[in-house]
């Protein structure tokens, strides 16, 4: 299984998001058991392009502190929302043997559901644990509507929708 962690990045990270603590404490949670039990961590980030505040070299585009890569962590940058648009990381992705991919971070409705959909495509097992995934409020649903909305109907057939406890079991076996 290889846990993959999107865009926690400081421009996009903010206590706005749909139940902030939990998601960041279960996000904190899950990386600490993965490298506990020797599970490989991928980070993904967001290169909006330059100018836009989130790119290469500006302190937004930066992963946040508390979720930091330690040192051999693989880090890879995308510029669309699915990670797969990442030539590197589909390229990194092909060489690996397991197919499991268990998906944390940001944000729900963009990120998170391109990479979803990509992943399925290429026929990877896609584990989502709940409270793992947020977003903001729009101008069309709240935040946590948006969350339910893809992690118990758009995503219902494309994914292994877990309880944090059963994700936390899933990296120490």
């Amino acid at each position: 299984m290889i846990l993959l962690v999107i865009d926690m990045q400081k421009g996009i990270v903010d206590e706005e998001l749909y139940a902030f603590d939990t998601f960041m404490d279960r996000t904190v949670r899950l990386i600490d058991a993965a490298r506990k039990n020797k599970v490989e961590v991928i980070y993904v980030q967001h290169d909006a392009g330059p100018g836009s505040g989130l790119s290469v070299g500006d302190s937004a585009f930066e992963i946040v502190d508390r979720v930091r890569p330690e040192p051999g962590e693989k880090v890879f940058v995308k510029t669309i929302n699915s990670c797969f648009g990442s030539k590197d990381f589909k390229e990194y992705m092909k060489r690996q043997e397991d197919k499991r991919l268990m998906i944390i971070g940001l944000q729900t409705n963009y990120c998170i559901d391109a990479t979803v959909k990509s992943a399925f495509e290429r026929g990877y097992e896609v584990i989502i644990p709940e409270g793992t995934n947020s977003t903001f409020d729009n101008d069309y649903m709240t935040g946590e509507t948006t969350v339910r909305y893809y992690n118990e109907d758009v995503w219902e057939e494309l994914v292994d929708a877990v309880t944090f406890e059963e994700a936390i079991d899933m990296l120490e076996q």
